[in-house]
């Protein structure tokens, strides 16, 4: 996907690919919403949406002065519902998130109050916040996606656009939940490129293991959003492997203190919990 498949000229005044300065002091304005649903049609999903799910972002770099003047850090967990009109794009976040750090608040609560007030006001529906200071830091887990690794199969790779012809499934019923940390897409904008782990959890017929390696590989040069690639994903092994049941979950390595976290499923499972892995 490049800029002109998205709708219109959604990216034209976005930060992302153009030099900006830093704000210094707390500017929501800094924030751009990029709408859902022009790549959801490009992909032939419309309401009601085939899946649910949340767009988690996790920010390690947030930091801002309490009421002395002293500095405070925390780590935020950010939840998007995936039925918001918007997604925010990543390079405003990191600049919203940024000015806080010359601001005075009064603690977590007024923090983590602001950054949702401001993140429902652009996505559309209400975004969940939940910031844990130092006294937690020692609590966070890492730990690698379980599942069977697809990563030491001997394939051959030479294709590196999105190539759903390689997705097959036969034979008797399967349940299983497979893993690559081979992925790789690019920003639409930029051509930085977006490294993730990504987990399988399927029912129906058996996937050919080879062949949905060398789909995933495909996307090493394929430009999109973490969000939408994951639902590109969930689509295309929905459509050509008739999985009755299906779970898909990436996560995708930090860049400006954010990594994110897209998780879509029809198989009525809860969310995640939120534990980096050991490349985040």
């Amino acid at each position: 996907m490049t800029l002109l498949d998205l709708d219109a000229d959604a990216l034209r005044d976005a930060p992302l690919g153009h030099p900006v300065r830093q704000p210094d002091r707390y500017a929501p304005d800094v924030l751009f919403a990029v709408p859902r649903a022009p790549q959801r049609a490009a992909l032939g999903i419309s309401a009601p949406l085939p899946f649910t799910g949340v767009d988690v972002w996790t920010a390690y770099e947030l930091t801002w002065l309490d009421a002395i003047g002293k500095p405070q850090v925390a780590l935020a967990t950010i939840e998007f519902p995936i039925d918001s009109p918007s997604l925010i794009e990543s390079k405003s976040m990191k600049l919203y998130l940024a000015s806080f750090a010359q601001s005075r608040r009064s603690g977590l609560t007024e923090v983590a109050g602001a950054i949702e007030h401001d993140l429902t006001r652009l996505a559309g529906a209400r975004v969940g916040v939940t910031l844990r200071g130092p006294a937690a830091f020692g609590g966070q887990a890492i730990r690698e996606l379980p599942g069977e690794s697809l990563d030491d199969l001997a394939v051959a790779c030479d294709a590196y656009e999105v190539t759903p012809a390689f997705l097959a499934a036969s034979g008797g019923v399967a349940e299983e939940t497979l893993t690559t940390r081979l992925f790789r897409s690019v920003c639409p904008v930029t051509a930085q490129p977006d490294i993730a782990s990504i987990q399988l959890t399927y029912r129906g017929p058996r996937i050919e293991r080879e062949g949905l390696l060398r789909y995933l590989v495909s996307y090493r040069c394929h430009a999109g959003f973490h969000e939408h690639c994951v639902e590109r994903i969930f689509v295309d092994l929905l459509a050509r492997c008739r999985c009755e049941k299906l779970t898909v979950l990436a996560r995708f390595t930090r860049r400006g203190g954010l990594d994110i976290n897209p998780f879509r499923t029809n198989a009525g499972v809860a969310n995640p919990d939120n534990v980096r892995t050991a490349r985040q």
